[in-house]
């Protein structure tokens, strides 16, 4: 288990999207998801209301249909725009899921669109807000917990925080630390980094099929990024470890110079 060029030793097939979510989503557990809804059920009741309120005032003198059209609009806006609007734009998070450190991704654990924060919405409308039983017997036969609105637009809930110290794990291998220094990693998206990330996370939990057929897969990717190819006889686990904890590295050094210490009598480069 080799790699000696860039996608060569590790199999010319693209990384499985089944294999992300097996190594990328943590399923976010039914108490938890049901209280963010809660957090964000109370802050769309009291939208509401607010909203009603208002139009109530202004609308005193105005038409009884044109009260009612505003209304609902309202409404819909609230119910549907507001999952919507910030599930796309905080790429999968509401003010709940923000609260409670979850996020909606899709199940090949690319980040949300619009049409599937839409979806979920939509269906929101009958199983939450119209039979709510719906909702929470489909998370809890599922075993992903996720509802009917999360089939339709081919989405999941995750739990996003995990012990941020656990990059530590991730060492350079001392065989690779000149080859990395060299190494050209900026066409390597965060998207491939994170895969890579969380499968030298939790190699000791895979069995030795998933560890080697994983690991060639995702070194491959990886490979397809980086440049030059690494030593002969490095195996995919130092070769990622290699490409990481360099690329960590990097960005450490990035964050030291935007905070120079003070008293510095200069501001060169780090390294």
């Amino acid at each position: 288990m080799t790699v000696p060029g860039s996608t060569e030793g590790f199999g010319q097939s693209s990384l499985v999207t089944g294999d992300a979510v097996v190594l990328d989503l943590r399923p976010a557990g039914f108490a938890t998801r049901m209280t963010a809804f809660l957090i964000d059920a109370v802050v769309q009741v009291s939208a509401m209301i607010l909203a009603f309120v208002l139009v109530a005032r202004v609308g005193a003198g105005v038409d009884a249909a044109a009260t009612a059209a505003i209304s609902l609009t309202l409404t819909v806006l609230t119910v549907v725009g507001y999952p919507t609007a910030f599930e796309t734009l905080s790429r999968g998070r509401s003010l709940g899921k923000m609260a409670l450190g979850l996020r909606v991704v899709g199940v090949d654990g690319s980040a949300v669109r619009f049409r599937q924060a839409l979806a979920r919405a939509l269906a929101s409308v009958i199983e939450i807000w119209g039979f709510t039983i719906v909702a929470l017997v489909t998370s809890l036969l599922n075993r992903d917990g996720r509802r009917i609105g999360d089939f339709l637009a081919a989405t999941m809930v995750v739990q996003e925080r995990a012990g941020t110290r656990r990059d530590e794990a991730i060492t350079m291998p001392p065989r690779l630390a000149g080859w990395a220094q060299s190494a050209e990693l900026s066409r390597l998206s965060p998207e491939t980094a994170a895969t890579a990330r969380q499968y030298l996370l939790r190699f000791e939990e895979l069995a030795d099929d998933a560890r080697h057929d994983m690991g060639m897969r995702i070194a491959d990717l990886v490979a397809r990024s980086v440049s030059p190819p690494p030593p002969p006889g490095v195996s995919p686990p130092e070769y990622l470890s290699a490409v990481l904890a360099e690329r960590r590295r990097r960005e450490e050094a990035k964050m030291a110079r935007r905070a120079p210490v003070p008293g510095a009598q200069d501001d060169r480069p780090f390294g």
